[in-house]
This record gives C-alpha cells, structure tokens and sequence, in this order.
C-alpha cells in the first residue's frame, strides 16, 4: 500500500504537469490538492521522502527507514574510529623487499587460478548482515578463495550473513582502497568480480612500475606519492619515516608522473593563478561571482603579471581578458595554504598544504587540480629540511608559521621526489593490496572510487586550487 501511494504521487504529478498546460493552472491546482490529500501515515511519509533513493541505491526499496538508520551508524562509527587508510609497514614501496613480496603474492594468486579461480558474485541488491540472500554461500567461497575469510566446514552452507561474513567483507574492502562498510553494495561489485587472471596481470605491471622506479641508484633520502592510493612517504636510509595523507588530482585534472627534485620550502606563498586555471575556471567563475577576486585576495595583473590593474576596468568578455595574469595574496586562504614545496617540473605540478584539510577525511581524494596537497605538511616540512642549520629539531615549521613572517628556505641538500601510480603491492605478512585504476592507466577506466564516495559526505566543492 505505502508502496502504491508513492507510485501514485509521481502519476498525479505528471497529470500535474500535463493538466498546467491543458486545463489550467486552477484545474491543476485542485489536482494536486487532492492528490496530496490522501491519508498517510507516519510511516507512508517516510517511505515517500525515500522513496526515490530507494529505487536509484542498490538493493530493494527500503520503506522501513534502515537503510538511514545504517548510514546514521556508519557515520557515528567514522567519527569514532580513524581513517586507517595507510600502510603501517616500514618498508618503501621501492624496494627489493616490496619486489619480493609482490612476487610471492603472484606465485599465490596462479595456485589459486590452477585450483579453479573464485567464483562470481551475482550483482543485484544489497547483502548486510542479518539478512538471508541465495548469494551468500558464493560470496562466502569468494572471500574463503582470496583469504579474506577463514573457512569454516566444507558442508558450511548458511544462506544468513552473518557478523563473521561482515568483517571479512570488510577486510575484503580496506584491502581493495574501498569504505569498509561490511556490506555488498554498488561499489563492491567491480573489485569482487576481478578475475584472478585480472589481479595476477595488475600485480605483474605494478612490479614493472616499481623496477622502473629501481632503475637508477636508490637515494639516501627521498619523498614518493602513490597517486591512486592517496598517499606520500618520506624515506630515509631505505625504510619509511612519515606517512602522509595526500589529495591528488581529479580524473580530468591528473597527477602526472613525475621524478624532480625538492630545493625549497615557500612559507606564506603567493599563488600564480595558472593560464589553464585562469582560463577555464576563474573568469568564468568571476563573471558569475563579481566579488570572487576580491573575496579570496586574488590580484589581477597585466600580461607581464608586472603591474596590478583594477578588476572593475576589465571587460571579462572580451578576448584580451584571456591574457591576462593571476596573484592571490598570501594567508589562510590562499589555496596553497601556508606552505609550498618547491620541485620544479615540466608540468608545473608540486606538493603544498590546503585550506581545506577536511577533504582528507574522505577515503577517496581525488579532488585537486593535478598538485599534490598534503595532510600534516609542517611535519613532512620539518623532516625535508631536518638537515639545514636551525631545523635538526621538529617544529621548526610550525615556529615560522606562528611568526607570520613570509620565509623561503632554500636547501643546501636537495631531496628527490616521485609521483608514482602503484594500484597494487603486498606487505610482508602476505597481505595483498588492491588500489581503483582511478585514471585508467592500468589499461580499463575503473569507476570505483568514484562510485564509493561516502553517501554521508557532501560532494567536495570544485575550487580553483591546485
């Protein structure tokens, strides 16, 4: 019944519609008034105010309001509980040992290829613990197959899933880079369903990538961003120092793969708008919003970005606007945030801090135009330059952020730096680590991590940082 009257309010809207154009808007009117005049209980309100997620989410509709119930706990429990998206090992992904391992993993996954593979899990609704689904004796042999779930007796066969299932669901998907939900949803799927064939091919590429890396004589001390798992670490006499949360750039925007060299540290850097920056994102957005410039401290400059000129005299619209230049003022808002760190490249791509540190809350941050923003950058700052004189105690960087001063500290020791797109590799306890080809470079575009986005979570606002 609840189920026919939300039916019945999306047809008395489009006889709505055809009737504002046919009888009137005082026939139409009276429609809708009767329409919306049917007795409804408390529970028919809140089946219609989901009634639409439910049919676009995964799974059967769901009028009994769990589905919000669940997202209220999840949410609680992401409060409670941090983002352990980093790996915890000290080994650098550009190693032997990290060659060794994903090796042993390969030899692993062909014994189960010769033993028949995994089996596919049907895609359809949701699978979340306490229910029964017809499925879950496949997903149960899926998960026992990849080690994800310890198995019990052959003749186990249970069609419930149950609290054991759901934490191997949930291993399952923090090895997979995914939001360990517990639950068989939309984004699931595609990780679930890569065949062994598929994985062992994606392990094989990634340790080309990581002997390319290997290629030339290991540094002493060296920073590395994997750009598909979100993540830097700074390296020091071949083991892990720091691990840091990074933001990369979105699908249209790439982090490019990059070897440079680290020379400086801007504190309370000017931003240069980019050309392609000021072209297809701040002129249109200004002509929206007139007082954008002067809201974020952005200076206009002539083509020689030598002289300041007044917004207000500029025709925006006219084809000489495109020529010119960019500034924001430094400070808080500034979209580098207050530190910069200076790698000259040919993509003009670096790593800086951000105004927007709650992004790194989310498990998927594909969010910036291409650079690289990096979550606890005054410490990362302190071990770069933990050679200069003045800096051989941490610190130091948070010191000249308090002082308010504008400092450029120019390194006597220059430190490498890589971004790198490793989307699979193997710690030393044989956990094997699947990252989303969220730039479709491993040879298919893959839509997880944009599918798996936190429904909780409002959508990132496009900004013109970098």
């Amino acid at each position: 019944m609840l189920a026919y009257r939300a039916r019945a309010r999306l047809y008395g809207l489009h006889l709505f519609a055809r009737c504002a154009g046919k009888c009137g808007a005082v026939a139409a009117a009276l429609l809708v008034g009767l329409l919306f005049a049917l007795p409804a209980p408390a529970l028919a309100q809140q089946a219609q105010a989901n009634w639409w997620e439910s049919l676009t989410g995964s799974g059967t509709p769901d009028y009994s309001g769990r589905r919000q119930e669940d997202r209220a706990r999840e949410r609680a429990a992401r409060q409670a509980e941090p983002l352990d998206d980093l790996r915890p090992d000290a080994v650098p992904l550009r190693s032997d040992e990290m060659i060794i391992s994903m090796e042993k993993a390969i030899a692993r996954y062909q014994e189960i290829l010769q033993q028949g593979g995994w089996p596919v899990v049907p895609a359809g609704r949701m699978m979340r613990e306490g229910e029964d689904d017809d499925r879950v004796p496949i997903l149960r042999k899926r998960l026992i197959a990849s080690g994800d779930l310890r198995p019990r007796s052959q003749y186990y066969n249970s069609y419930t899933f149950d609290e054991e299932l759901a934490n191997a669901v949930k291993n399952f998907q923090r090895r997979h880079g995914l939001r360990p939900t517990g639950r068989i949803e939309r984004s699931t799927y595609p990780a679930l369903n890569m065949t062994v064939d598929e994985r062992i091919n994606q392990l094989r590429l990634n340790i080309g990538r990581i002997r390319e890396l290997m290629s030339t004589a290991i540094e002493e001390r060296y920073v590395l961003v994997n750009v598909p798992a979100f993540q830097l670490e700074a390296v020091e006499r071949f083991e892990v120092q720091q691990r840091h949360r990074v933001i990369v750039g979105r699908t249209e925007r790439q982090s490019p793969s990059v070897k440079a060299t680290i020379r400086a540290l801007n504190f309370f850097p000017y931003w240069r708008v980019p050309d392609s920056v000021a072209h297809l994102d701040l002129i249109p957005r200004l002509l929206k919003e007139p007082d954008y410039l002067q809201n974020e401290k952005i200076r206009v400059l002539d083509p020689a970005g030598s002289r300041e000129l007044d917004p207000q005299t500029v025709d925006w619209h006219a084809p000489d606007a495109q020529r010119l230049k960019f500034r924001q003022d430094p400070g808080p808002q500034n979209a580098l945030g207050l530190v910069r760190i200076d790698m000259a490249n040919e993509h003009g791509v670096y790593m800086h801090d951000t105004p927007m540190k709650q992004l790194f809350g989310q498990r998927s941050r594909a969010f910036s135009a291409g650079c690289v923003r990096v979550q606890g950058v005054f410490d990362l700052a302190d071990w770069i330059a933990h050679y200069e004189p003045g800096w051989e105690q941490p610190g130091r960087a948070q010191q000249i952020v308090e002082s308010g001063q504008a400092v450029d500290v120019t390194l006597t020791r220059p430190i490498p730096v890589y971004f790198t797109y490793i989307t699979a590799w193997a710690e030393r306890d044989g956990e094997v680590e699947f990252r989303p080809d969220i730039y479709g470079r491993d040879g298919a575009v893959d839509q997880i991590a944009e599918m798996d986005r936190d429904p909780n979570e409002p959508a990132p606002t496009i900004t013109l940082a970098p």
